[in-house]
């Protein structure tokens, strides 16, 4: 139907544009991370932009270099093309060392000692469990740390998202202070993203719903270090027939190099998009020649935070 689908505007930095697909190397890829990156490189494209691959495996133990390999080969056969290196952040540690270092120094940031039992037996719970309480922000009672979170304030933080419109979060009432490093020494994921997409100059994050409310946590950090705020827009996230986010915890099938067509085709159709019937029999080149020239958000901004079940292949 002409007419009901509108070009994806910019909501900051017009003419400049550099996008990211960020996927987790603790499994293979699946449809559900397919989604977030023919999202994000149409968006990119479209605009012409950048489009740049990164290895969220500051997870350590959870992630693998096999895993990373084969979502690159995967990726390869659905024909995406990236600009640049692939970034590993299990490779850029001296990096989220020294922004920790510079919110310790500007007093933004603090150790603490508190166990994970201590927090849930003196918290209220919050929208992702429960709030820490500020409990060793005045010091550590001669315990030693643990782990060393920001400090967050009582003014939300609001953004605007490209698809759905203004999003605002209250970090001490929902949040509460939050770990940037975790007891287990390893970073955490808040701060390495903000520190990659500065490093890495990102204007543009394009990923699933599944992340809108980490995203006050990283403006917030952006803005104690300094830094821009990219534009946000967040996709739709695929869910099982239990209503479950498609991912590796939930046993998401893996995509296959020769699905990688159907699966193409899945995906734009389940972000709004109208492929004709034809395209599921064309060729790699053909899917994407189609999807560029035809990439667009709903007109009226209406797209589900998630969509069940899984579109068929």
């Amino acid at each position: 139907m002409p007419g009901t689908l509108t070009p994806a505007p910019l909501s900051e930095g017009e003419g400049i544009y550099a996008g990211r697909f960020a996927p987790s190397p603790s499994g293979p890829l699946h449809f559900g991370s397919l989604i977030a990156a023919v999202g994000s490189c149409l968006d990119a494209r479209t605009h012409g932009g950048r489009w740049l691959v990164r290895m969220e495996d500051v997870d350590e133990p959870r992630c693998s270099q096999a895993h990373a390999d084969e979502i690159l080969r995967v990726l390869e056969a659905c024909g995406f093309e990236w600009d640049g290196e692939v970034v590993h952040q299990s490779r850029r540690k001296e990096l989220y060392q020294a922004a920790l270092d510079r919110l310790l120094q500007n007093g933004h940031a603090y150790p603490c000692a508190c166990t994970r039992r201590e927090i849930a037996d003196s918290s209220l719970n919050g929208i992702e469990g429960p709030v820490y309480p500020g409990t060793c922000r005045a010091g550590l009672a001669g315990r030693a740390p643990r782990a060393w979170r920001v400090r967050v304030g009582s003014e939300p933080v609001c953004f605007e998202d490209r698809l759905r419109g203004r999003h605002c979060q209250n970090l001490e009432a929902d949040i509460g202070d939050f770990v940037i490093r975790r007891a287990d020494g390893f970073f955490a994921y808040q701060l390495a993203v903000v520190v990659d997409d500065h490093e890495q100059g990102i204007t543009h994050v394009v990923r699933g719903a599944d992340l809108l409310a980490s995203t006050p946590r990283q403006i917030h950090l952006q803005r104690l270090l300094g830094h821009a705020t990219p534009a946000y827009l967040h996709l739709p996230v695929a869910v099982n027939e239990h209503g479950q986010k498609l991912s590796k915890q939930t046993l998401a099938a893996p995509l296959e190099a020769n699905q990688a067509g159907p699966a193409l085709v899945a995906a734009l159709r389940f972000l709004g998009q109208r492929p004709p019937p034809d395209l599921q029999a064309a060729s790699i080149a053909e899917i994407w020649q189609w999807a560029t020239a035809n990439w667009a958000l709903p007109a009226d901004g209406l797209l589900p935070s998630s969509v069940s079940p899984m579109p068929s292949m």
